[in-house]
């Protein structure tokens, strides 16, 4: 069973134990931090993607990988009828303790009630884990939608770290097909956690898995360095 790293920086930083942050590391970028006050950010602190998404969500919500509970807690603040969940066991006992009313370890997969939002930010499509099983994804995050219901996604091309070749190509080392295919490993305290993949979506590769999953797909804003939200329905 994969250890839970990330809830237990979650909790260390809540319990005003904060003594050093999570170091990630990917298959083709070195050694990054993710610092832990970033995590317990609020809505003035959050980039501009996210107080995006923020303000388009509606109706009932489901945040999935909620984290510390950042996102739930300002639509709940709202009067929003917010469900929120995380694999971390950790991070949604932060959520609870800082008063997120329902929050649940439960995979998306899992998941079978309908909403009117589904919110999935900080890179929402690296719950993907990779190109193949994208669509199995994309399909069942559909069949979560009320109808006129939405859902609000971020990624970011990675295409920046890459080369290209003289004929517009890029190359990728290993096994990965696609330059958004990612594995990481997080370490915190002295633990590592097993290998995992991630994806990065670029916005034209989103649409076209989307259309093909029977979402339509807009780009609804875009950041600063390669980012941006999109909008998914029926």
């Amino acid at each position: 069973m994969q250890k839970d790293i990330f809830g237990k920086a979650l909790l260390d930083y809540f319990h005003g134990n904060y003594t050093e942050d999570i170091v990630t590391e990917t298959n083709i970028s070195e050694e990054d931090t993710l610092p832990l006050p970033y995590l317990f950010r609020s809505f003035e602190e959050m980039p501009s993607i996210e107080q995006k998404a923020l303000k388009l969500t509606k109706g009932k919500v489901l945040d999935v990988g909620c984290g510390a509970g950042n996102h739930a807690l300002y639509l709940q603040q709202k009067g929003m009828n917010v469900t929120a969940i995380d694999l971390s066991p950790g991070a949604v006992e932060v959520c609870k303790l800082r008063g997120v009313q329902n929050a649940n370890v439960m995979d998306i997969l899992d998941v079978s009630e309908k909403f009117d939002t589904l919110l999935l930010l900080m890179n929402g499509t690296g719950i993907f884990q990779n190109l193949a099983t994208a669509p199995n994804y994309l399909t069942h995050l559909k069949s979560l939608l009320n109808p006129g219901g939405q859902i609000l996604i971020d990624s970011s091309d990675l295409i920046y770290m890459f080369e290209e070749d003289e004929d517009g190509g890029v190359w990728v080392s290993g096994d990965k097909y696609y330059y958004g295919e990612l594995t990481f490993t997080m370490r915190y305290k002295g633990e590592s956690t097993a290998t995992f993949d991630w994806l990065y979506l670029h916005f034209a590769l989103l649409k076209e898995l989307s259309l093909e999953a029977g979402l339509q797909c807009e780009l609804v804003l875009e950041g600063e360095h390669y980012d941006y939200l999109a909008k998914l329905w029926l």
